[in-house]
């Protein structure tokens, strides 16, 4: 701890005075804050995304990557281009295929997971005070990189359909009155984060033309689009408007997260501004990482294991909703995704699940409070289930545990009062 030369009083950081003024949007994530006391083996955890990994092939995966490095160890363990192996951007052109994407490797841009393509591309089109408009709740991970770069984020609405074009006209006009600069849209089209809810085929086309006569850049976030249940994919944002759309995309959700792999596709000119970009932020991505999900691709066959990763959260997602049927008390209503890892639930009158959380923890449950996904004090009375990790078996006995702590809370209110705050300030419609 350092110390104050004046009157000797102790300060928590000596180096207070010094930071750039856009840290103060820094704060600590509610949901990553969650992870050390949900990975206790004790607590069920519905609180975060992890992929469930155990059907991948991990000895093939051994075998190859000890092949790569016995074989091309030099190049493997070298930098690369910052922009990405070109092999590996062919690839991903392929994968993107498949949601009618046609694109060129030359405007792929690989990124250390599509975390590092959202915060590039806040960095290059957020100036302090701009806006970005984004569905309401919106991606914790994307809410920080906002933040960081001190733009400020307002939210739209979503229905069972997904983003309501008429909230994002409403957005976009009060930005307008306000003489306030709209950027960006930033997106989960497909089986979103928190909400899980699809953006309707027959809305995507009016919310692409709303955004270019505002002159609203797109920034697609696509991490599961591959993950729908029925084995449906949907046109991607920027199949139908290519020169408007910045699309983010992923191996965390379909191949493995801790390789940190992902990509940004964009235009052109966007494309040469987020290479040099993504130089002074890493120099280049990990090339043995690259490397092994380039083999994996070209070695395996990686659309029958996207299907029995389909199939093992189906019967996740299945699970926690004949659980939440069985279990939760009347007042409760949730959404029922088609694919993806989360439900979004909504409790009953009274409840704030912020403030109910350390009751769920005491009794070996966890969950992502809705408050973190939202930028203006909304969600209190929604929260974030993921179905994605745990067991079948798992999943029934967290949903009954928390149906217990949601059970009592109502209880305690007439003995401390509401939570302050709790009342919605806007509607909401998931």
């Amino acid at each position: 701890m350092g110390h104050c030369p004046q009157g000797g009083r102790s300060v928590l950081d000596p180096h207070a005075g010094r930071y750039a003024a856009r840290t103060a949007g820094m704060t600590a994530s509610e949901i990553r804050a969650l992870f050390a006391v949900a990975s206790r083996p004790e607590v069920v955890s519905l609180a975060g995304g992890m992929p469930n990994l155990a059907a991948l092939p991990l000895e093939t995966i051994a075998a190859e990557t000890a092949r790569i490095i016995a074989e091309d160890g030099l190049t493997a363990l070298q930098y690369a281009s910052a922009q990405g192996l070109p092999v590996l951007r062919e690839q991903i052109c392929e994968v993107m295929s498949l949601e009618g994407v046609a694109a060129h490797p030359d405007d792929v841009l690989v990124t250390v997971g599509s975390q590092m393509g959202l915060d590039l591309v806040a960095r290059l089109f957020c100036d302090p005070g701009d806006v970005v408009v984004a569905e309401g709740p919106s991606y914790v991970g994307a809410l920080g990189s906002f933040a960081a770069y001190q733009a400020e984020v307002a939210h739209v609405a979503v229905d069972a359909h997904g983003l309501v074009p008429e909230g994002l006209r409403a957005a976009l006009r009060q930005a307008r009155n306000a003489g306030r600069r709209v950027k960006l849209l930033y997106t989960i089209p497909n089986f979103h984060n928190p909400s899980g809810v699809t953006l309707a085929v027959e809305r995507r086309a009016e919310i692409l033309e709303i955004c270019r006569a505002h002159g609203v850049l797109v920034v697609e976030d696509n991490p599961y689009g591959l993950l729908g249940f029925d084995g449906r994919t949907y046109p991607a944002l920027h199949s139908m408007d290519p020169e408007n759309v910045v699309y983010l995309g992923s191996f965390s959700k379909t191949f493995a997260s801790g390789l940190r792999v992902g990509w940004v596709l964009a235009p052109h000119a966007v494309r040469e501004k987020l290479v040099l970009a993504a130089e002074s932020a890493t120099l280049c991505p990990p090339t043995l990482n690259q490397m092994i999900v380039s083999r994996y691709l070209a070695t395996q066959d990686w659309r029958g294991q996207i299907g029995v990763f389909r199939e093992n959260y189906r019967e996740r997602r299945d699970a926690m909703l004949r659980a939440l049927e069985e279990f939760l008390p009347p007042g409760c209503s949730w959404t029922e995704p088609d694919g993806g890892f989360y439900v979004w639930v909504k409790v009953p009158e009274g409840v704030h699940t912020k403030a109910m959380l350390p009751r769920a923890v005491d009794a070996r449950v966890a969950y992502a409070s809705g408050t973190g996904f939202y930028t203006n004090g909304l969600g209190g009375r929604r929260m974030r289930l993921s179905y994605c990790y745990p067991s079948p078996e798992r999943i029934r006995e967290g949903v009954r545990r928390l149906a217990g702590v949601l059970a009592s809370e109502p209880a305690l209110i007439p003995s401390f009062g509401p939570v302050a705050g709790l009342r919605e300030r806007a509607p909401e419609t998931v």
